[in-house]
């Protein structure tokens, strides 16, 4: 028996305490990486609407005053709107190393659709988004006083399903083309790309909270009608609208970047000095490949490879 233990570390800086051996991720089969993303997924999910739902009941509850016909005041539209946004940013923020911190399956088409994620890993997150969803609402309808059907995503008074489809989907492309610029394209912000999106996000929760309840994202209105046993009959709406503007996100994604945007307002990632006299992509895809003398290609710009390519899915797939 000492001899087996002889030479393991048990300590808790160890994954387990050093009990269960981590597994060499050079040899990690790409079914584990895929539950690994999920599970990450459907935490960052449950985190973000989980706190999001109770920044929302609290502030309707709490609410001194209302709009017309019984609806949301200025002032409770603004503490739902931080509720979501900043709820967004510190999940995304947290947890984007291990999944990529979507947390919505509307991203999760838009990512797929633009080459920034593999479509078996786009099919494996969705599930674990909306099964997420329907978790954090059934909690919060678990463990606080109020009625969850409170956070159900509604149209206002006056406002018809197709003003409500199209009003959702520019909201979400709003969302959607900031995760992609911040995100899936690489560049030196990305790190803070979390403060954007989640901006992004309070942003169109200012616009579209007292019109449609600003979903942007299914798993978000799919939850509590689960947890609260009621669908409206226009849910469908919270459906396609997201999807939509996913789309036209994607869409114009593709259009900049067959374009090379980079080269129509060059040098916005430029950290000053250090980038002088440094080629463009375009003059470096013109003067052709220029090899180091350590036999490196320097034609094109870290970021994009000198142009238009597919990114994340090739190496993930």
């Amino acid at each position: 028996m000492g001899s087996k233990d002889q030479g393991k570390n048990h300590s808790f800086d160890q994954p387990f305490g050093g009990y269960l051996a981590p597994k060499d991720p050079a040899t990690a089969s790409a079914a584990r990486n895929h539950f690994v993303a999920a599970s990450g997924e459907f935490v960052g999910t449950f985190l973000f609407l989980f706190m999001a739902f109770l920044g929302h009941l609290m502030a309707v509850d709490q609410a001194g005053d209302t709009g017309p016909n019984g609806t949301n005041s200025a002032s409770t539209v603004m503490y739902i709107s931080m509720s979501y946004g900043f709820s967004l940013l510190v999940a995304v923020w947290a947890l984007y190393r291990i999944s990529g911190g979507l947390f919505n399956p509307a991203v999760t088409l838009a990512m797929v659709v633009t080459g920034s994620l593999p479509p078996v890993r786009g099919i494996v997150l969705f599930p674990a988004q909306i099964l997420s969803g329907i978790c954090a609402a059934a909690v919060v309808s678990a463990i606080v006083p109020g009625d969850i059907k409170t956070v159900q995503t509604t149209l206002t008074p006056g406002m018809s399903s197709a003003q409500g489809v199209f009003l959702e989907m520019f909201l979400t492309s709003l969302l959607v083309f900031t995760v992609l610029m911040l995100a899936a394209e690489k560049s030196k912000d990305t790190f803070i790309a979390p403060i954007g999106i989640g901006l992004s996000l309070f942003v169109a929760e200012v616009a579209g909270v007292f019109y449609t309840g600003a979903s942007l994202n299914p798993a978000r209105s799919f939850g509590p009608c689960v947890a609260g046993g009621n669908f409206q009959t226009y849910h469908w709406i919270y459906w396609i609208g997201p999807f939509l503007g996913a789309l036209i996100a994607g869409g114009y994604y593709h259009f900049v970047k067959f374009f090379n945007y980079e080269e129509a307002n060059p040098g916005q990632d430029s950290s000053g000095s250090d980038d002088e006299g440094r080629p463009s992509s375009s003059q470096s895809a013109r003067d052709g490949a220029q090899p180091q003398r350590d036999g490196r290609d320097t034609t094109g710009g870290a970021r994009n490879g000198g142009g238009y390519h597919p990114g994340y899915a090739e190496n993930q797939a």
